[in-house]
């Protein structure tokens, strides 16, 4: 009779335990949730960030190699005067964005960004000429629900499947990290932020 008596005097005080436990795992998996706001982190894949009224999204950040078949193809359509190989204290950078309208009016994507490193070294993304490289992430308007790169575009089925912003950096920002990407308005103040990976 003891034995019986002990266990159900234990049993409510576990059952109160587990119940407590599970309260808390659920909290704690609710805080590691992915939820729009203005700064998001390489870390957590698919985190997105709210810059004014349009989501976005880091697919992928990376130093580029120019001379590697994939690689070569986002170095294409450089501003007349840049040379796709570069000396050896800078490198390509290239940072592939996603982004949703999720209002329910036109929206028109930024093509205005910088990358920022710890010392305050400013990088802003070369303006490519589109024609020559579909990857190159330009200001769209995109009707309701709509996304960039559209999914039937080159940029959209790649292996990224994000829009380049390709960064010419030098090769210190190895000791200067972490970079972190700004979207910028029209007039320059800074919407949102990302820290990338290197």
């Amino acid at each position: 009779m003891s034995p019986v008596r002990l266990s159900a005097a234990v049993n409510p005080r576990r059952s109160l335990i587990l119940v407590c436990a599970l309260v808390l795992a659920l909290g704690v998996a609710a805080c590691g949730g992915s939820t729009p706001g203005n700064v998001a982190d390489a870390n957590n894949n698919g985190g997105y960030v709210n810059a004014g009224h349009m989501t976005y999204q880091l697919q992928v950040s990376r130093q580029l190699n120019e001379y590697l078949t994939e690689d070569s193809q986002y170095v294409k359509g450089l501003p007349a005067g840049v040379s796709p190989n570069l000396p050896p204290d800078e490198m390509w950078y290239g940072v592939f964005l996603w982004a949703k309208n999720q209002t329910n009016a036109p929206l028109t994507t930024t093509d205005n960004f910088e990358v920022v490193d710890t010392q305050g070294h400013t990088y802003y993304p070369l303006r490519l000429n589109t024609a020559l490289n579909p990857f190159a992430w330009t200001a769209q308007t995109l009707r309701p629900g709509s996304v960039q790169p559209d999914p039937e575009t080159i940029a959209g089925q790649g292996p990224t499947q994000g829009g380049l912003l390709l960064f010419k950096v030098n090769t210190d920002v190895y000791s200067n990290r972490p970079l972190t990407l700004f979207i910028l308005g029209s007039s320059n103040q800074r919407l949102a932020s990302i820290s990338l990976d290197l």
